[in-house]
């Protein structure tokens, strides 16, 4: 069984196509998505949306109609699927030097990047822009909003 049947197979049950024309349809920029689905199950979705191997233009819909499906209970009751995504797991080509790679690949970059999408102290998260004009204002207000709430 292929993983891109398996979750074809899932999707459709939940009413969501592959490359179709409605915003919960999901789009499909790589291929490899659908093994990452199955052997990581949520964080392979998570992780494959946020590395642009897929979208959609309706998010909220498209996860709507995944848990108003039960696709997880489906995968989780099936034992083709769940004989799938284990054999996923057990012959998982990562290796402890591939890791490093993909270490120095995505966090070893160096803080030139980071100073252009940043605010000046370098925080990587969230601002509170209800009143901020920029992002360094944005970010005083969100750690100002926290230390209020903290106490």
């Amino acid at each position: 069984m292929k993983a891109k049947n398996v979750v074809l197979s899932l999707l459709e049950e939940a009413g969501i196509s592959l490359n179709g024309s409605r915003p919960w349809d999901i789009q499909i920029h790589d291929e490899r998505v659908y093994k990452r689905w199955l052997s990581k199950t949520e964080l392979g979705l998570g992780e494959s949306y946020m590395d642009g191997w897929w979208d959609v233009e309706a998010l909220d819909e498209f996860f709507d109609r995944v848990l108003r499906a039960g696709i997880e209970q489906k995968v989780k009751r099936s034992l083709k699927t769940l004989l799938f995504i284990l054999s996923t797991r057990v012959f998982n080509y990562q290796t402890v030097s591939r890791s490093q790679q993909v270490g120095v690949e995505h966090y070893d970059l160096g803080n030139d990047l980071f100073r252009l999408m940043l605010d000046k102290r370098m925080v990587y998260s969230s601002g509170y822009w209800k009143k901020a004009q920029n992002l360094d204002e944005a970010q005083e207000a969100k750690l100002d909003l926290i230390c209020k709430n903290w106490s």
